[in-house]
């Protein structure tokens, strides 16, 4: 085996030998002649340096790229006379050797600009070297910070401003509701002022924590960087961001796929360094990268120009590398090509100059000058430097994710727009990243990961702190056994955070852990993180979301002013008339008139006293019809349809009376309470005493917000002080949440009521950490235990116990309506009607069928009338009964 290791190292030194020689070879005769306008001519020589890795695919295209635009440039425009000579040294990737590589091309070539140095560790070495030679060095990184170019000032920054890459990050964080992100940066020189600030800022804006901050040096071993992810594998937090050179990245890479993190439930996002030099990766590299989101830089491939190029491109490439893989064409290429082109232009910006060609000190500052000057329209677009010396940014980014020997597009992130599946206009643009489809997560594509997990220590529990001193004991009650000691946590709202865990998809490991202090600092403790949660009767005020967030709240939220008023018993004269509503008093005199007029009418001719003067009949008609509600009177009616009529009438009435004979005596039994309204002037007028639960947060809301001196704040400490001085009057009124007035109630109804306005104050919560990833499914679970209605039952279950659980005021007492009677009232209504209309039936045919009709139809409508009420008439129709 180690024999086969040295073969194949003995034959990788004999190809990079063969590709020296062959190399050199293809540049000897140039290089002769170079040789000999040197020896002619040692001061008009001119060349340009390059500085590429050759053991990457991305530094042999870079190589290739700049020397088509040189070759490009000089045919195209036929500007000879400065044709350059490229001189290309390999730094395989070591900032040292770059560093040495163009110290050599300075001093040696005297090369007039050297380009290059795509990682920024290259460049800061030999930033200083061009500035002592004056020689500009032209580099391809896009992590040059602003301050750079102010103290190297021969440093020319090739590359596009890709700080937008950052946010572009965030919005795929942001898309799937990840809480907590790892961010590994490359940490090379302190100089650098390592993790760049644009991704913290992003990564804020967006609500999301980042949960580590893991620095790397691009010199790391593999072990320290095993050891670096061994220590994040057993964190929660699985969407890791990955903003290093493309050789730090597949060390990354190798080293988490060997340790099981590339699988299910984790997400690696990498930025544009990585992403845009993916297609120069090797086979196994790609291998362990499988299922990661990437971010690029964009530039157009539909133009002419680059479709020209890019098949030109290839061929040379396969020319000078025959065996190796046909590439794609990269972001690293194109701005090879535009920084040699750029490079080119400048040489020929002033073709008069005395200084042309030639080596001195003034022509470096010249030719510097000329490259910040130049203006053309390159291969990654318009090709011109502002004021500040950086070429326009890049506002719009590919995102790409990783499958099989290469990646797939999944579409574009434009700054200010968001997501989108096309680039060209018009496009539907989305915050969600979700328009652009399925996405390959590593381990496979069946479900978005949370982001989160348990971590995979099995000792790991949450520590969830618990009020040890709750004034209302019926929520959170802490007790402690008799063996060990250990506490037994009981109550409301411990029953209601078991019910949201039950709900959840995965078992989460706890432990509850008294504190004993006040609220405000059990919460901070959560910050602080000697706590991961706080499960209690916690209300949810603004003060407390500075250190903790809050779940969906799962009781009532306000604060209510709860008093005491001695009771006594009603004696208001007009109680009377509460029992019947004013409509049925007013329906009950309606019906009685009306049947009693019925009964009058068909019962007049059998009794002398229903006859005489209309004053007189009408008075005896109205005693009759009340009179019916008192007294029976069936023995003395002679008609068969006025009894009809009186029997319902009758029952109707025994159930009306007995009606209003309960409802009274209900009236007038119950202790009532004295109106006697308290208000929140009246008691901060007077300077009375107020109460409140000394741990809350109502003792600062009672000063600040409502207005009372806090010497007239009493802080109560348990439950059963209210009692006692609300009914001393030790205070006046006391001041408690919702949920604890109606447990307050509950115990103790006669006396006791609520008084004044409810204070909009937030609800009970359960208070995590921030960008806690359990926070969003407890909130969720806490939501789906009020739906399905075991909050209610919960709520049901705590005051059914109590003697007053339904405790309500007399004055809410609900006097009888129409309704309660509607239906007695149809039928005697109805069968008094069925009797009228048989009466006056029977009287009409009896009129028309007497010997004598045809006489009477000559009468007068006035005799009619006294024949009707005269005693003939009464004795013709005692004759038909």
């Amino acid at each position: 085996m180690p024999k086969r290791a040295g073969e194949r190292h003995a034959n990788h030194y004999f190809f990079i030998f063969l590709f020296v020689f062959v190399f050199s070879s293809s540049n000897g005769m140039s290089n002769a002649l170079d040789d000999a306008l040197e020896k002619r001519q040692p001061d008009c020589e001119l060349s340009l340096g390059a500085v590429v890795d050759y053991t990457s695919l991305a530094g042999k295209k870079e190589k290739v790229a700049m020397e088509m635009a040189l070759k490009d440039f000089y045919d195209r425009t036929g500007r000879l006379r400065h044709n350059p000579t490229l001189h290309v040294r390999n730094s395989r990737g070591d900032p040292i050797r770059a560093a040495s590589s163009a110290k050599t091309l300075i001093e040696k070539h005297h090369a007039r600009a050297i380009i290059g140095f795509r990682a920024w560790q290259e460049a800061v070495f030999v930033a200083q070297l061009g500035n002592e030679s004056q020689v500009p060095i032209v580099s391809l990184s896009n992590e040059a910070p602003p301050w750079a170019f102010s103290q190297w000032p021969f440093l020319v920054s090739a590359a596009r401003n890709v700080d937008a890459q950052m946010k572009a990050v965030a919005a795929i964080i942001q898309s799937w509701q990840w809480r907590q992100v790892n961010i590994i940066y490359e940490d090379f020189n302190p100089v650098a002022n390592g993790i760049n600030p644009n991704i913290i800022t992003a990564i804020q804006e967006v609500d999301a924590e980042i949960n580590e901050l893991v620095a790397l040096s691009p010199f790391s071993p593999y072990l320290s960087i095993s050891e670096k992810l061994e220590s994040l594998k057993n964190g929660q937090c699985r969407v890791f961001i990955v903003h290093t050179s493309i050789t730090l990245a597949t060390k990354i890479f190798k080293e988490a796929s060997e340790m099981g993190m590339m699988g299910k439930d984790f997400v690696w996002i990498t930025t544009n360094d990585i992403t845009s030099q993916i297609d120069s990766l090797n086979a196994s590299s790609i291998t362990s990268i499988q299922g990661v989101l990437g971010v690029k830089s964009y530039f157009s491939t539909s133009n002419k120009h680059f479709k020209d190029f890019q098949s030109r491109f290839q061929v040379m490439f396969r020319l000078q590398y025959p065996d190796g893989p046909l590439p794609e064409v990269g972001t690293s290429t194109l701005q090879a090509y535009d920084a040699a082109w750029a490079v080119a232009l400048a040489l020929e910006g002033n073709p008069h100059s005395k200084h042309s060609g030639c080596l001195d000190k003034r022509n470096g500052q010249e030719l510097l000058e000329n490259i910040l000057k130049t203006k053309f329209e390159g291969l990654t677009g318009l090709f011109n430097f502002s004021t500040e010396r950086k070429l326009a940014p890049v506002h719009t980014f590919s995102i790409v994710n990783v499958v099989g020997k290469s990646y797939r597009g999944l579409g574009y992130w434009t700054e200010g727009l968001g997501f989108s599946e096309s680039i060209h206009k018009p496009s539907i643009y989305n915050k969600s990243m979700s328009i652009l489809g399925q996405v390959l997560w590593p381990g496979g594509p069946w479900s978005v990961p949370k982001g989160w997990v348990i971590p995979t220590s099995h000792s790991y529990r949450l520590k969830i702190g618990v009020p040890a001193e709750s004034t209302f004991r019926e929520f959170v009650n802490v007790t402690y056994d008799h063996l060990g000691g250990n506490p037994i946590i009981k109550g409301f709202s411990i029953e209601v955070f078991k019910a949201a865990l039950a709900l959840l998809p995965y078992h989460l490991p706890y432990d509850f852990i008294p504190f004993a202090g006040t609220y405000d600092s059990l919460v901070e403790q959560v910050h602080v993180k000697n706590l991961d949660a706080v499960v209690g009767d916690t209300a949810i005020v603004s003060h407390r979301c500075e250190h903790a967030e809050f779940s969906q709240p799962y009781a009532e939220s306000g604060l209510q002013m709860l008093i005491y008023i001695k009771p006594k018993r009603s004696q208001r004269a007009w109680l009377f008339q509460k029992p019947f509503t004013t409509y049925l008093w007013a329906f009950t005199g309606i019906i009685n008139v009306y049947n009693g007029f019925v009964v009058w009418l068909i019962e007049r001719k059998h009794h002398p006293d229903f006859r005489g003067s209309i004053r007189n009949q009408i008075g005896t008609m109205l005693s009759l019809s009340f009179t019916t509600l008192f007294s029976q009177q069936g023995e003395k009616l002679h008609s068969n349809l006025s009894r009809m009529a009186m029997a319902v009438w009758l029952f109707v009435a025994l159930v009306i009376t007995q009606s209003f004979t309960a409802s009274l005596t209900t009236l007038l039994t119950v202790q009532r309470l004295d109106p006697i309204k308290v208000d929140i002037e009246t008691l901060k007028n007077s300077g009375a005493k107020v109460g409140c639960d000394a741990n809350s947060f109502v003792v600062k809301y009672l000063e600040v917000v409502v207005g009372f001196h806090r010497n007239n704040i009493k802080r109560m400490h348990t439950e059963d002080d209210y009692p006692q001085a609300l009914m001393t009057g030790e205070i006046a009124a006391a001041f408690l949440e919702v949920p604890y007035v109606k447990m307050y109630l509950a115990k103790h109804c006669e006396g006791f009521t609520t008084s004044g306005p409810t204070f909009k104050v937030g609800g009970f919560g359960f208070a995590f950490a921030r960008s806690s990833p359990y926070l969003p499914d407890i909130s969720e679970a806490v939501l789906k235990v009020s739906e399905s209605g075991k909050l209610q039952e919960l709520e049901r279950s705590l005051t059914s116990s109590f003697k007053c659980s339904t405790a309500q005021l007399v004055d809410n007492h609900d006097s009888l309506g129409i309704n309660s009677f509607w239906g007695l009232f149809v039928i005697t209504g109805g069968t008094s009607t069925i009797a009228l209309l048989i009466f006056i039936f029977h009287y009409v045919r009896q009129r028309c069928y007497q010997p004598s009709c045809d006489e009477q139809q000559h009468h007068s409508p006035a005799n009619d009338e006294l024949l009707m009420f005269g005693p003939e008439m009464e004795n013709r129709y005692q004759s038909y009964l």
